[in-house]
């Protein structure tokens, strides 16, 4: 059994007696039962006199003296006409002494009965606080020299204690169930206070000079023998051991069903026996706890013996007895039983692996072995490599039509900068280590999941982590949720919601919130991917470990959670680190100075939170995203803090994460020490890359994000950030091709519209469609491809070593040699692979054409500019790769050259149109208008400009059936604002123009 850190446990349950755990004792000493003194049988005396009179002496009394002090007869309008006098009064006064004395006498028999019949904590009597107080008092010293009672009741030494103030929970809860919204809150304040009574007492401890004590290995307490009229019971143990009887509890939740020394379970809290052996919550002090393994001499070999095989019986104990045991779940965060493979149907060799898509990308070993110079820690990151390249292609598509439609100072062009060094690496990784398959798929399967459960009128479960595991995910429910919707069974047991891969094929875009936005992945084990719900643990998330390994995992969850594909509106604070994370998702990202600033901001977000769950009915976000309520959305609110927070400082973090499961706030807090009060869940990353979570079961392979790659990633959003200014991009192509007569190219692909190659024989078999492929890729990336990019593009679930090089082969053997000698297909210095000049697209000249009429000869010649257009827009025979085959070229969803190329058909239509139009042929300009539009439909400038040319012909008519044309387009979204203004322009009377014209 592996050794657990004391640290974690008390922190999950909180040290109710206020102090933290004493020193280790590795010298047990013998038990020391506790005697019962001749004071006890005194104090015992007195509470029976004190009962007898108030229960009997009290009635009779008042019997004799005074007696009963309401009329015999029911005659309310006799009463109302009676005179009041001194009689009265007393009458009234005495009918509350019976009342009081009722109340009392209730409270009396509660208290027995609780403590004789081995109920734990005894009901409520109706606003008997007080009364019930001094009952509960009095049972318990006239109890407290019998076999039970002490079980059951506090010690005298509680006298003058509130009752509110004894019904504390013992432990954070882990989940908060819907219905107990007004229970959830007095939990959540009573872990608060017990979190922060235990983080200022270590805070004292460390004022003072005092080490905190090393708990580091497991304890455990005998039950002893009876002594006298004494019986060993749970509530003493906690008493005398965790300075608590009520944490009871947690003693009997970490031994419930575990097999004792005698063959005999224990099923009920009351029922113990000598000689069983108890595992007690890492806080537990005390001379008679042993302490394994580094059990002393004393203890007799058998009973370490006995010990030792009670330990090995634990691993399925409930994590430390606290907030996992309280909500009746299980936080110990299990792997998954992985399916079975099915038997190939045909048990030939395949030449690559091809695992199922929607699982994490698959590096082949023999890939993952020589990674060409790339960052392995993004090789290995599938998810979040995914959501940097999405937030990466859509900044630079934002760049593109800003700078198309002059919202960033003025035209910058559309090439974005080409990346080196650093920079180019991580783009290489992003493209290589990307599943953006496995984020749809999980993204469509939880948004399923949450409209099946909405349409059954069901809850989202809490759900404490996600397993994607050969293709299938996981879900690790907090407690049982009942069945799964379909697709959706249950797993390995009542905790495990499963979806197959076949069966998340199902799943379509759906219009609902997604459930789990708080899910991020934290590495890999057994080939298994394990993404940790931040936003449902009961309390903090510490990450102990070296500075420079504890940012590396702080900036991979960050960088995930900040460009993820499952999450809808999301706040990421950053403290103590990040502010230069901030460019990759604006938005979402903020990035506080210190923990003051942390804790002023999230004090007001918890309190905002509370009130609003109140206001809607809901007592957790999990209810307010599905059903009716979806439209409240719930977004999370997620805190990475990198700093280790100070004593006092902890107390507060403690205070606000007691309750901010429900309210959808995560907290990831970095430590030093590996101690902080007030965490919920321990994790460390060691520096060899592992994340150890112990408690939790977990040895992960961590996703990391270090510095340097950190740095890159940053670079490439930095760079395409349309905000830059006139530093920016600038309308420079990266290839320009020599179009002259003498610029004839030797090998010549057509890419706009129909993909045709001109100069190469067809290759034979099925290996064509690659080979044009791989040339595809390679001619719309002049700058080079890596080797591993281009086995990605080409082979998504991964390819081995071999395959790829004897692709790259007969690509070479294809593309052949220039008239020297020189092969077409080379490598940079880089080990990029790159084409010769002789190698041209259409797309290259099409560039070419456009930037020597725009910025070279055509400038100065009016002639040459007109000529250098028409001969560009000619080249537009339709979007890129046009009849692309099904499944092919999915790599073109993150090349922005998709988005360049209508730009550009539309820059070139638009220039062209103009240079007619300074001539006043209108009609030209309308044919280079249309042109463009078969490749730019929505491009809104191209029609605007076809609307003054048509304007320009003096034909109402023809203009009037043009913007009938473009009414009927644009849909149930109407005109563009623009386009609208623009016609009361030109045609004032379009609008009854447009609805004659459609009625005849």
């Amino acid at each position: 059994m592996p050794r657990r850190r004391s640290s974690s446990s008390s922190s999950a349950t909180g040290d109710r007696s206020g102090g933290s755990a004493a020193p280790r004792n590795r010298t047990p000493q013998p038990v020391r039962m506790r005697r019962r003194t001749f004071g006890d049988f005194v104090k015992a005396f007195f509470a029976f006199v004190a009962l007898l009179v108030l229960v009997v002496g009290v009635p009779a009394a008042l019997a004799m003296v005074a007696g009963w002090p309401l009329p015999s007869t029911f005659e309310p309008m006799k009463w109302l006409k009676a005179e009041v006098s001194v009689e009265t009064f007393q009458n009234i006064l005495i009918f509350f002494v019976w009342l009081a004395w009722a109340q009392f006498t209730a409270c009396v028999l509660v208290e027995m009965k609780a403590a004789l019949s081995g109920v734990g904590v005894p009901g409520r009597v109706p606003g008997a606080g007080p009364s019930q107080l001094l009952a509960r008092q009095l049972v318990a010293a006239l109890l407290l020299v019998g076999a039970a009672a002490a079980s059951f009741t506090p010690g005298l030494s509680q006298w003058g204690q509130g009752i509110e103030g004894n019904q504390q929970p013992t432990a954070a809860t882990a989940q908060q169930t819907p219905g107990l919204f007004a229970q959830q809150q007095e939990q959540a304040a009573g872990t608060a206070a017990a979190l922060a009574e235990q983080a200022s007492h270590a805070a004292a401890q460390a004022e003072a000079g005092g080490g905190t004590a090393r708990q580091d290995d497991t304890k455990f307490y005998r039950i002893q023998p009876p002594e006298g009229r004494h019986h060993d019971s749970l509530w003493e143990i906690a008493e005398r051991h965790l300075g608590d009887g009520r944490r009871y509890k947690e003693i009997f939740a970490l031994n419930k069903d575990r097999t004792q020394p005698d063959g005999s379970k224990l099923s009920e809290a009351s029922l113990i026996r000598p000689g069983w052996i108890m595992e007690m919550p890492g806080d537990a002090r005390g001379g008679d706890l042993v302490e394994m393994p580094d059990a002393a001499p004393e203890v007799s070999p058998e009973a370490q013996q006995q010990i030792h095989d009670y330990a090995r019986t634990g691993d399925h104990a409930q994590w430390g007895g606290g907030a996992g045991a309280q909500s009746g779940g299980d936080a110990h965060v299990s792997l998954p039983e992985q399916r079975p493979a099915p038997a190939p149907a045909n048990p030939a060799p395949a030449p690559a692996p091809a695992p199922s898509a929607g699982q994490e990308h698959a590096t082949p070993a023999a890939e993952a072995g020589h990674s060409f110079g790339l960052p392995e820690a993004l090789l290995a990151a599938p998810l979040l490599a995914a959501g940097l390249l999405g937030a990466l292609g859509h900044r630079r598509r934002q760049v593109l039509w800003q700078s198309a439609f002059g919202a960033v100072g003025g035209r910058r062009g559309m090439e974005p900068p080409t990346p080196e060094g650093d920079a180019q690496d991580v783009q290489d990784a992003l493209l290589v280590g990307a599943d953006p398959e496995g984020v749809r798929l999980l993204d469509r399967s939880l948004r399923g999941l949450a409209a099946s459960l909405a349409a059954e009128s069901r809850a989202l479960p809490v759900v404490y982590a996600a397993w994607l595991s050969a293709g299938d995910l996981h879900l690790q429910l907090a407690q049982p949720a009942g069945k799964p919707p379909a697709p959706w069974r249950l797993g390995q047991d009542q905790t495990f919601w499963m979806l197959a891969e076949d069966d998340a094929g199902q799943y379509e875009d759906v219009d609902t919130a997604a459930p789990y936005p708080g899910l991020v992945s934290l590495g890999t084990m057994d080939d298994s991917r394990l993404l940790l719900n931040l936003e449902s643990v009961p309390g903090i998330v510490s990450l102990s470990g070296s500075e420079a390994d504890r940012a590396a995992v702080f900036a991979s969850v960050a960088a995930e959670l900040a460009t993820n594909g499952w999450s809808d509106r999301m706040t990421i604070t950053l403290v103590g680190f990040g502010e230069d994370l901030t460019p990759l998702a604006p938005n979402r990202l903020r990035h506080l100075d210190d923990i003051e600033a942390l804790l002023e901001t999230m004090e007001a977000e918890t309190r905002q939170r509370r009130g609003a769950l109140g206001a809607a009915g809901h007592d957790s976000v999990l209810t307010g995203r599905t059903g009716p309520a979806q439209h409240t959305r719930w977004a999370p609110q997620l805190v990475l803090l990198a700093a280790e927070p100070s004593a006092e400082d902890a107390v507060k973090l403690a205070e606000l994460a007691a309750d901010a499961s429900r309210l959808g706030i995560g907290y990831l807090v970095g430590t030093g020490s590996g101690d902080l009060p007030g965490a919920a869940w321990e994790m460390e990353i060691t520096g060899e890359g592992k994340l150890l979570a112990p408690l939790l079961g977990l040895e992960l392979d961590a996703q990391l994000l270090p510095a340097a790659q950190q740095r890159a990633v940053v670079e490439l959003f930095v760079e395409a950030d349309p905000d830059r200014g006139p530093d920016g991009p600038v309308n420079t192509p990266p290839f320009l091709v020599d179009i002259s007569e003498q610029g004839r190219p030797a090998v010549y692909a057509r890419l706009v519209g129909p993909y045709e190659i001109i100069g190469l024989d067809t290759p034979d078999g099925e290996r064509s469609a690659l080979l044009h492929e791989a040339l595809a890729l390679l001619l719309l990336h002049r700058e080079g491809v890596h080797p591993r990019v281009l086995s990605s593009a080409l082979w998504p679930r991964g390819v081995t070593d071999d395959v790829r090089e004897a692709l790259l082969d007969r690509l070479r053997a294809w593309l052949g040699t220039d008239t020297d000698g020189t092969p077409r297909l080379g490598t940079d210095r880089t080990g990029r692979l790159t084409l010769a000049q002789s190698v041209v697209s259409d797309l290259d000249v099409l560039r070419s054409l456009y930037h020597e009429a725009t910025q070279g000869k055509g400038v100065d010649s009016r002639a040459v500019r007109g000529r250098l257009l028409t001969d560009a827009l000619v080249l537009v025979r339709g979007p890129l790769l046009a009849d692309r085959p099904e499944g092919r070229y999915r790599w073109l969803t993150h090349e922005i050259v998709e988005a360049q190329l209508p730009l550009l058909v539309a820059d070139t239509g638009l220039a062209l149109s103009e240079f007619h139009l300074e001539k006043g042929r209108a009609e030209k300009a309308i044919e280079a208008l249309n042109a463009a539009l078969r490749t730019a439909p929505v491009d809104e400038r191209l029609w605007n400009e076809l609307l003054r040319a048509t304007h320009a012909l003096d034909d109402p008519a023809r203009l009037t059936a043009l913007a009938a044309d473009l009414i009927g387009r644009s849909g149930a979204r109407g005109l563009p604002p623009r386009t609208e203004a623009l016609l009361d322009e030109l045609l004032p009377a379009w609008r009854d123009a447009v609805e004659a014209a459609a009625a005849g």
